[in-house]
């Protein structure tokens, strides 16, 4: 039997950096958050509520909601996300159960400070582990399963089902102000997630106008790997035909083209837009639900088919 070298590399580093991820993710909470005793999203604040309320370690409740969450989300992430999810829930109630008797108090003597520093480590320890293909569990296991059929981020999908939680704590402790301390929690935590797993997949569209257009063209093809469309112009004040070049790609490509650009025509005139999202080949998926193809009625149906299709192609 072979051993597929690459494949032991790139999970030997997957799983590293699952673990780092919710080492970050529990060290941020236990240090910084939890001492000021604020409810923050996810299945870690239902733990917090059962914690402040019978005593019961926060990384118990923890394990065993996210036991049956994954039982309910086996079907649709699919057997490698539950797996590495398993492994991180897992790895996470360790965590969080070494560092929970380790800080009585939080790090600093500023509330809100604490606050920002555990909000920002943990958002920084989910993105980290959902970029290596694994979860810290809780609600990222419900925002992973929305993302799977929909564009909607997984940093805002948590921000939907986290604010029902911290919002419950306001009504069993009667506390504004820690309240309001899980709401700046949750963003930060949202925030930091979208920022580390969605850096690399942002998009950057170019547009050149250069008289050497084919050889850039053809250099953004051949040496950064992507492609290009010419479209044909005037220019008003020349009134002479020009050639337009269109280019997307990622922004961490985009110092390659402006290199490419340089390297040929110091004189092109470029621009370089931010783009909210590319899909298709060589970029991302296109994941929206499509609606039900409607079977068409055979003959033997009523008299009232034919006024049924009629009513929908006028719509």
């Amino acid at each position: 039997m072979t051993i597929d070298r690459y494949k032991l590399w790139r999970t030997s580093k997957d799983y590293f950096f699952i673990n780092l991820g919710v080492a970050i993710y529990a060290f941020g909470f236990c240090a910084f958050i939890l001492p000021e005793k604020v409810v923050i999203g996810g299945l870690a604040g239902w733990g917090t509520i059962v914690y402040l309320t019978t005593g019961i370690p926060v990384a118990i409740t923890q394990y065993v909601l996210n036991l049956i969450l994954l039982a309910m989300a086996f079907k649709i992430v699919g057997k490698q996300f539950v797996i590495g999810t398993l492994y991180g829930a897992t790895m996470i109630s360790v965590f969080v159960g070494i560092f929970q008797p380790l800080f009585s108090e939080g790090l600093t003597h500023e509330p809100f400070m604490n606050i920002v520093i555990g909000g920002t480590l943990a958002g920084l320890g989910i993105g980290m582990t959902f970029v290596h293909n694994g979860s810290s569990g809780g609600t990222d296991i419900i925002a992973a399963m929305v993302n799977k059929r929909s564009n909607v981020s997984i940093g805002r999908m948590m921000l939907y089902v986290d604010v029902v939680t911290i919002s419950l704590s306001f009504f069993i402790f009667h506390e504004l102000d820690k309240m309001v301390y899980g709401f700046v929690v949750l963003f930060l935590v949202s925030y930091m997630a979208d920022q580390v797993i969605y850096t690399n997949r942002q998009a950057v569209q170019f547009t050149i106008f250069s008289r050497h257009w084919e050889e850039i063209a053809t250099a953004i093809n051949n040496d950064a790997s992507r492609g290009c469309t010419v479209l044909t112009g005037m220019g008003w004040y020349s009134k002479q035909e020009v050639k337009m070049l269109v280019v997307m790609c990622r922004k961490i490509e985009s110092v390659t083209i402006f290199r490419i650009i340089k390297s040929i025509d110091h004189d092109a005139f470029v621009t370089q837009a931010n783009v909210n999202g590319v899909y298709g080949k060589g970029f991302d998926e296109l994941k929206v639900k499509m609606r039900p193809v409607e079977k068409a009625p055979d003959q033997k149906s009523s008299a009232k088919a034919p006024q049924v299709r009629r009513s929908n192609e006028e719509e």
